[in-house]
């Protein structure tokens, strides 16, 4: 079975844009990836493009949306929305309802990083090795979590404090 994934976030254009794209390339037949916002800046970040880029993830399609998109009746089904806000900078999280797992996988905004070029480039570098991290585990869990949802959300809830480590593969 094909699990829906939403990552959402206010603007649209960075962090989930992020999630998004690795996970459609990790995913394979388990997991459909998408991305959108509750108040989306209309572009994706430039920055999270080339972030994506260097490291080989295909950006081919990639937009920012408004989660509102999700709520159509012609919508795929989800099965799992992560926010990807930063509730710790005041950012506000979208809240959502529906018949899904929903959990919070937050970090700071690499887009709001001042400084040179150089200083925005290592802000969306650490903040996509965050969430390869955690796509990771995400990845790692046994199919059979899915199947108890209390099991499911205690271990997607400890996947969204994990910090970044070294590794660029699933």
């Amino acid at each position: 079975m094909t699990r829906n994934v939403l990552f959402l976030c206010t603007g649209n254009s960075a962090r989930s844009v992020l999630a998004e794209a690795s996970l459609r390339a990790w995913g394979g037949d388990r997991f459909a990836a998408f991305s959108a916002g509750s108040q989306p800046t209309g572009t994706v970040n430039p920055l999270a493009i080339a972030q994506l880029q260097s490291e080989g993830f295909a950006s081919d399609g990639l937009r920012s949306k408004s989660w509102d998109e999700f709520t159509a009746a012609d919508a795929p089904r989800l099965h799992l929305v992560v926010t990807v806000c930063d509730a710790a900078a005041a950012e506000t999280c979208p809240v959502v309802f529906g018949d899904f797992v929903r959990t919070h996988w937050g970090q700071p905004d690499p887009a709001a990083v001042a400084g040179d070029d150089a200083a925005k480039r290592a802000a969306f570098a650490r903040a996509h090795r965050i969430i390869k991290a955690r796509l990771r585990a995400l990845l790692a869990l046994p199919p059979t979590v899915w199947d108890d949802r209390q099991s499911l959300q205690s271990a997607l809830d400890a996947i969204g404090v994990m910090a970044a480590d070294d590794g660029d593969t699933p």
